[in-house]
Protein backbone atom coordinates (compact mmCIF):
# COMPACT_ATOMS: atom_id res chain seq x y z
CA UNK A 1 0.00 0.00 0.00
CA UNK A 2 1.24 3.52 -0.67
CA UNK A 3 2.46 5.46 2.32
CA UNK A 4 -0.02 7.80 3.98
CA UNK A 5 0.60 11.41 2.94
CA UNK A 6 2.09 13.45 5.74
CA UNK A 7 0.73 16.87 6.61
CA UNK A 8 2.94 19.78 5.70
CA UNK A 9 4.59 21.61 8.59
CA UNK A 10 2.92 24.88 9.60
CA UNK A 11 4.96 28.07 9.42
CA UNK A 12 4.22 31.70 10.25
CA UNK A 13 6.22 34.41 8.47
CA UNK A 14 6.05 37.66 10.43
CA UNK A 15 6.93 40.02 7.56
CA UNK A 16 6.27 39.94 3.84
CA UNK A 17 9.11 38.62 1.67
CA UNK A 18 9.77 38.81 -2.10
CA UNK A 19 7.19 36.97 -4.19
CA UNK A 20 9.60 34.19 -5.20
CA UNK A 21 10.31 33.40 -1.57
CA UNK A 22 6.66 33.47 -0.53
CA UNK A 23 5.77 31.15 -3.40
CA UNK A 24 8.48 28.66 -2.37
CA UNK A 25 7.33 28.72 1.25
CA UNK A 26 3.66 28.33 0.32
CA UNK A 27 4.43 25.39 -1.96
CA UNK A 28 6.38 23.50 0.69
CA UNK A 29 4.54 24.43 3.89
CA UNK A 30 1.24 25.52 5.32
CA UNK A 31 2.24 29.16 5.49
CA UNK A 32 0.67 32.30 6.91
CA UNK A 33 2.10 35.79 6.56
CA UNK A 34 2.11 38.87 8.71
CA UNK A 35 2.49 42.39 7.36
CA UNK A 36 5.23 44.97 7.00
CA UNK A 37 3.53 47.72 9.00
CA UNK A 38 3.04 45.96 12.34
CA UNK A 39 5.72 45.93 15.03
CA UNK A 40 4.55 42.95 17.01
CA UNK A 41 4.49 42.97 20.78
CA UNK A 42 5.62 39.90 22.70
CA UNK A 43 2.02 38.76 23.14
CA UNK A 44 1.34 39.22 19.42
CA UNK A 45 4.44 37.22 18.49
CA UNK A 46 3.24 34.41 20.73
CA UNK A 47 -0.34 34.54 19.42
CA UNK A 48 0.83 34.14 15.83
CA UNK A 49 3.04 31.22 16.80
CA UNK A 50 0.10 29.12 18.00
CA UNK A 51 -0.10 25.84 16.11
CA UNK A 52 3.15 26.46 14.23
CA UNK A 53 6.07 24.10 13.76
CA UNK A 54 8.49 26.88 12.77
CA UNK A 55 8.66 30.66 12.56
CA UNK A 56 10.33 32.96 10.04
CA UNK A 57 11.29 36.22 11.74
CA UNK A 58 13.26 39.36 10.96
CA UNK A 59 15.30 41.69 13.15
CA UNK A 60 12.02 43.44 14.05
CA UNK A 61 10.68 40.46 16.02
CA UNK A 62 12.32 40.41 19.45
CA UNK A 63 12.61 36.85 20.72
CA UNK A 64 13.67 37.52 24.28
CA UNK A 65 14.20 34.79 26.85
CA UNK A 66 10.65 35.35 28.11
CA UNK A 67 9.14 35.10 24.63
CA UNK A 68 11.11 31.93 23.89
CA UNK A 69 10.03 30.41 27.21
CA UNK A 70 6.36 31.00 26.34
CA UNK A 71 6.50 29.85 22.72
CA UNK A 72 4.06 27.01 21.99
CA UNK A 73 5.67 23.60 22.41
CA UNK A 74 4.96 22.85 18.76
CA UNK A 75 7.52 25.45 17.65
CA UNK A 76 10.82 23.65 17.05
CA UNK A 77 12.66 26.04 14.74
CA UNK A 78 13.13 29.75 14.09
CA UNK A 79 14.61 30.95 10.79
CA UNK A 80 15.63 34.59 10.95
CA UNK A 81 15.85 36.44 7.65
CA UNK A 82 18.95 38.34 8.76
CA UNK A 83 22.62 37.80 9.45
CA UNK A 84 22.50 39.43 12.87
CA UNK A 85 20.92 37.48 15.71
CA UNK A 86 20.94 40.11 18.46
CA UNK A 87 17.11 40.13 18.38
CA UNK A 88 17.09 36.48 19.52
CA UNK A 89 18.27 35.23 22.90
CA UNK A 90 20.38 32.37 21.55
CA UNK A 91 21.21 31.05 25.02
CA UNK A 92 17.51 30.74 25.82
CA UNK A 93 16.90 29.09 22.44
CA UNK A 94 19.61 26.51 23.07
CA UNK A 95 18.28 25.85 26.56
CA UNK A 96 14.81 25.19 25.15
CA UNK A 97 16.17 23.03 22.32
CA UNK A 98 14.99 25.51 19.71
CA UNK A 99 16.90 25.40 16.41
CA UNK A 100 17.79 28.88 15.09
CA UNK A 101 19.23 29.69 11.66
CA UNK A 102 20.30 32.92 9.95
CA UNK A 103 21.14 34.07 6.41
CA UNK A 104 24.84 34.89 5.97
CA UNK A 105 26.47 35.18 2.57
CA UNK A 106 23.49 36.61 0.73
CA UNK A 107 23.91 40.04 2.32
CA UNK A 108 27.60 40.64 1.66
CA UNK A 109 27.80 42.56 -1.60
CA UNK A 110 24.72 44.74 -1.13
CA UNK A 111 25.77 45.80 2.36
CA UNK A 112 29.31 46.51 1.19
CA UNK A 113 27.86 48.69 -1.58
CA UNK A 114 25.94 50.75 0.98
CA UNK A 115 29.01 51.05 3.21
CA UNK A 116 31.03 52.41 0.34
CA UNK A 117 28.17 54.65 -0.76
CA UNK A 118 28.27 56.19 2.72
CA UNK A 119 32.07 56.49 2.62
CA UNK A 120 31.77 58.45 -0.63
CA UNK A 121 28.79 60.48 0.56
CA UNK A 122 30.50 61.47 3.81
CA UNK A 123 33.93 62.24 2.39
CA UNK A 124 32.58 64.15 -0.63
CA UNK A 125 29.85 66.00 1.33
CA UNK A 126 27.12 64.64 -0.93
CA UNK A 127 24.27 65.26 1.53
CA UNK A 128 25.20 68.93 1.81
CA UNK A 129 25.40 69.27 -1.95
CA UNK A 130 22.08 67.55 -2.57
CA UNK A 131 20.42 69.76 0.05
CA UNK A 132 21.67 72.87 -1.77
CA UNK A 133 20.21 71.68 -5.04
CA UNK A 134 16.89 70.53 -3.56
CA UNK A 135 16.34 73.76 -1.61
CA UNK A 136 17.39 75.97 -4.52
CA UNK A 137 20.21 77.50 -2.49
CA UNK A 138 23.04 76.48 -4.82
CA UNK A 139 24.70 79.68 -6.03
CA UNK A 140 26.50 77.90 -8.85
CA UNK A 141 29.98 76.41 -9.11
CA UNK A 142 32.70 77.93 -6.93
CA UNK A 143 36.37 76.84 -6.74
CA UNK A 144 36.29 76.29 -2.96
CA UNK A 145 32.70 75.06 -2.63
CA UNK A 146 32.08 71.89 -0.55
CA UNK A 147 35.67 70.71 -0.64
CA UNK A 148 35.80 67.17 0.70
CA UNK A 149 38.27 64.37 1.29
CA UNK A 150 39.77 62.43 -1.62
CA UNK A 151 40.10 58.69 -1.03
CA UNK A 152 43.26 57.97 -3.00
CA UNK A 153 46.08 57.26 -0.55
CA UNK A 154 43.77 57.48 2.47
CA UNK A 155 43.66 54.75 5.10
CA UNK A 156 40.49 52.75 5.67
CA UNK A 157 40.10 51.09 9.06
CA UNK A 158 37.68 48.16 9.26
CA UNK A 159 36.35 46.92 12.59
CA UNK A 160 35.51 43.38 11.61
CA UNK A 161 36.86 41.49 8.61
CA UNK A 162 34.17 38.98 7.79
CA UNK A 163 32.50 38.75 4.41
CA UNK A 164 31.18 42.31 4.40
CA UNK A 165 34.39 43.83 5.74
CA UNK A 166 36.40 42.02 3.09
CA UNK A 167 34.01 43.16 0.35
CA UNK A 168 34.39 46.78 1.52
CA UNK A 169 38.17 46.29 1.50
CA UNK A 170 38.09 45.18 -2.15
CA UNK A 171 36.14 48.29 -3.09
CA UNK A 172 38.52 50.50 -1.12
CA UNK A 173 41.57 49.01 -2.80
CA UNK A 174 40.02 49.77 -6.20
CA UNK A 175 39.75 53.41 -5.08
CA UNK A 176 43.42 53.51 -4.17
CA UNK A 177 42.96 53.32 -0.42
CA UNK A 178 45.22 51.55 2.07
CA UNK A 179 43.25 49.03 4.14
CA UNK A 180 43.71 48.15 7.81
CA UNK A 181 41.53 46.03 10.04
CA UNK A 182 40.96 44.83 13.59
CA UNK A 183 39.24 41.69 14.86
CA UNK A 184 39.58 38.97 17.47
CA UNK A 185 42.30 37.12 15.54
CA UNK A 186 44.32 37.46 12.32
CA UNK A 187 43.17 35.74 9.14
CA UNK A 188 45.07 34.27 6.22
CA UNK A 189 44.21 32.87 2.84
CA UNK A 190 44.82 33.48 -0.86
CA UNK A 191 41.43 35.15 -1.40
CA UNK A 192 41.74 37.77 1.33
CA UNK A 193 42.10 41.35 0.06
CA UNK A 194 45.37 43.07 0.88
CA UNK A 195 45.03 44.57 4.35
CA UNK A 196 47.09 45.12 7.49
CA UNK A 197 45.89 43.44 10.69
CA UNK A 198 45.97 45.22 14.06
CA UNK A 199 45.52 43.10 17.17
CA UNK A 200 44.65 46.17 19.26
CA UNK A 201 41.74 48.44 18.41
CA UNK A 202 43.67 51.54 19.45
CA UNK A 203 46.35 50.77 16.86
CA UNK A 204 43.72 50.56 14.13
CA UNK A 205 42.10 53.82 15.22
CA UNK A 206 45.39 55.69 15.02
CA UNK A 207 45.71 54.95 11.29
CA UNK A 208 42.05 55.24 10.22
CA UNK A 209 41.23 58.26 8.11
CA UNK A 210 37.93 56.48 7.50
CA UNK A 211 36.59 54.04 10.12
CA UNK A 212 33.94 51.58 8.95
CA UNK A 213 32.12 49.29 11.38
CA UNK A 214 31.39 45.66 10.49
CA UNK A 215 31.25 43.96 13.88
CA UNK A 216 28.25 42.11 15.34
CA UNK A 217 26.26 43.60 18.18
CA UNK A 218 27.11 42.25 21.61
CA UNK A 219 28.31 43.24 25.07
CA UNK A 220 31.91 43.54 23.86
CA UNK A 221 31.04 45.87 20.94
CA UNK A 222 28.27 48.00 22.46
CA UNK A 223 29.33 51.67 22.42
CA UNK A 224 32.59 50.69 20.74
CA UNK A 225 32.60 54.13 19.14
CA UNK A 226 32.69 56.42 22.15
CA UNK A 227 34.47 59.57 23.31
CA UNK A 228 37.66 57.65 24.11
CA UNK A 229 37.87 55.79 20.79
CA UNK A 230 36.91 58.84 18.74
CA UNK A 231 39.75 60.79 20.37
CA UNK A 232 42.20 58.19 19.02
CA UNK A 233 41.22 58.76 15.37
CA UNK A 234 43.23 61.20 13.25
CA UNK A 235 41.75 64.72 13.30
CA UNK A 236 39.16 65.12 10.56
CA UNK A 237 38.42 61.40 10.27
CA UNK A 238 35.14 59.93 9.00
CA UNK A 239 33.04 57.25 10.74
CA UNK A 240 30.68 54.93 8.84
CA UNK A 241 28.28 52.42 10.40
CA UNK A 242 26.36 49.76 8.47
CA UNK A 243 26.52 47.16 11.26
CA UNK A 244 24.28 47.86 14.27
CA UNK A 245 23.25 51.12 15.89
CA UNK A 246 24.30 50.19 19.40
CA UNK A 247 27.96 50.03 18.37
CA UNK A 248 27.90 53.84 18.52
CA UNK A 249 27.55 56.15 21.53
CA UNK A 250 25.35 58.80 19.93
CA UNK A 251 26.28 61.55 22.39
CA UNK A 252 29.99 61.05 21.73
CA UNK A 253 29.61 60.90 17.94
CA UNK A 254 27.40 63.98 17.78
CA UNK A 255 29.78 65.92 20.02
CA UNK A 256 32.72 64.99 17.78
CA UNK A 257 30.82 65.99 14.65
CA UNK A 258 29.67 69.31 16.08
CA UNK A 259 33.07 70.18 17.50
CA UNK A 260 35.01 69.44 14.32
CA UNK A 261 36.92 66.47 15.75
CA UNK A 262 35.43 64.44 12.91
CA UNK A 263 34.93 65.64 9.38
CA UNK A 264 31.77 63.62 8.81
CA UNK A 265 29.86 60.40 9.41
CA UNK A 266 27.73 58.07 7.33
CA UNK A 267 25.01 56.05 9.07
CA UNK A 268 22.66 53.34 7.83
CA UNK A 269 21.75 51.92 11.25
CA UNK A 270 20.76 53.56 14.52
CA UNK A 271 20.19 52.81 18.17
CA UNK A 272 16.44 52.47 18.69
CA UNK A 273 15.64 52.81 14.99
CA UNK A 274 13.50 54.13 13.45
CA UNK A 275 13.46 56.58 16.39
CA UNK A 276 17.04 57.73 15.84
CA UNK A 277 18.57 60.56 17.86
CA UNK A 278 16.89 63.64 16.27
CA UNK A 279 20.09 65.67 16.53
CA UNK A 280 21.52 63.76 13.58
CA UNK A 281 18.92 65.31 11.26
CA UNK A 282 20.23 68.80 11.88
CA UNK A 283 23.89 67.97 11.30
CA UNK A 284 24.97 68.82 7.76
CA UNK A 285 28.07 66.61 7.98
CA UNK A 286 26.16 63.34 8.45
CA UNK A 287 24.94 61.19 5.55
CA UNK A 288 21.81 59.35 6.70
CA UNK A 289 20.17 56.29 5.14
CA UNK A 290 17.14 54.27 6.39
CA UNK A 291 18.80 50.86 6.95
CA UNK A 292 19.25 50.11 3.25
CA UNK A 293 22.16 47.67 3.65
CA UNK A 294 20.44 44.62 2.15
CA UNK A 295 17.68 46.48 0.30
CA UNK A 296 17.99 45.03 -3.18
CA UNK A 297 15.50 42.59 -4.67
CA UNK A 298 18.31 40.14 -5.39
CA UNK A 299 19.64 40.26 -1.85
CA UNK A 300 16.30 40.02 -0.04
CA UNK A 301 15.31 37.15 -2.33
CA UNK A 302 18.61 35.42 -1.60
CA UNK A 303 18.09 35.87 2.14
CA UNK A 304 14.58 34.48 1.91
CA UNK A 305 15.68 31.47 -0.09
CA UNK A 306 18.35 30.73 2.52
CA UNK A 307 15.51 30.61 5.05
CA UNK A 308 13.75 28.13 2.79
CA UNK A 309 16.92 26.00 2.55
CA UNK A 310 17.30 26.00 6.32
CA UNK A 311 13.66 25.04 6.84
CA UNK A 312 13.84 22.29 4.22
CA UNK A 313 16.94 20.79 5.84
CA UNK A 314 15.39 20.85 9.30
CA UNK A 315 12.12 19.21 8.30
CA UNK A 316 13.96 16.62 6.20
CA UNK A 317 16.03 15.61 9.22
CA UNK A 318 19.26 17.22 7.98
CA UNK A 319 21.48 19.76 9.71
CA UNK A 320 20.42 23.26 8.56
CA UNK A 321 23.32 24.87 6.68
CA UNK A 322 23.16 28.15 8.63
CA UNK A 323 22.40 26.98 12.14
CA UNK A 324 23.41 29.36 14.95
CA UNK A 325 21.61 27.63 17.85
Amino acid sequence: MPAEPTEKPTIHVYKRLPATVEAALSERYRTTFGDDETLYTASEILARAEGCDALVVTLLEKLTADVIAWLPKTVRMVATCSVGTDHIDLAAAKSRGLVVTNTPGAVVEATADIAFLLILAATRRASEGEAMVRTDTWPGWRPTQLLGMGLQGRRLGLVGFGGIGQAVARRALAFGMEVHWHGPRPKSGPDLPKATYHARLEDLLAVSDVLSLHAPSGPETRNLVNAETLAQLPPGAVVVNTARGDLVDDDALITALKGGRLMAAGLDVYRGEPALDPRYRSLPNVALLPHLGTATLETRTGMGMLCVENLDAFFEGREPPNRVA
